[in-house]
């Protein structure tokens, strides 16, 4: 199985990292390895928001389009579609969630997720693999 975590980072910051990816992907797995830094989490913080889980719960319970059966249990959250389950868990900065394939999780999880909020970034936890949920939302005015 694959686990991955979801960031739903600040709109100035995606605007300006939209098209650099591996650097927000390092500065985030950096963090990951040494949260205990201050200074990266002065910086984690300013650039991601939390987010609201009685509402992110909410928001899946009344989901109800593309046949996903939605299972809540405190902070965790199961996601059924046609025998793919995928495991959710909801953390104050991140999203954690594991399924079989990335395909799964974009037929079942994501377009919950970009109903809810189109300025997530992805990475793998055990996979290098990372991106943004939704193709480009801004164009650059240069």
């Amino acid at each position: 199985m694959y686990e991955y975590s979801v960031f739903w980072i600040k709109e100035d910051i995606a605007k300006h990292y939209f098209h650099k990816s591996d650097i927000l992907y390092r500065f985030i797995k950096a963090y990951q390895k040494s949260h205990d830094r201050i200074d990266l989490k002065k910086q984690y913080d300013y650039i991601t928001n939390d987010f609201p889980e009685t509402e992110l719960i909410s928001h899946m319970k009344n989901y109800h389009l593309n046949n996903v059966a939605v299972q809540v249990e405190g902070s965790q959250i199961k996601l059924n579609k046609n025998l793919h389950l995928i495991s959710l868990h909801i953390s104050e900065k991140h999203l954690k969630f594991r399924c079989e394939t990335l395909q799964d999780a974009e037929e079942t999880l994501f377009p919950i997720l970009r109903q809810f909020q189109s300025i997530l970034f992805i990475i793998g936890n055990n996979i290098e693999n990372y991106g943004w949920i939704s193709p480009v939302p801004y164009i650059s005015k240069y």
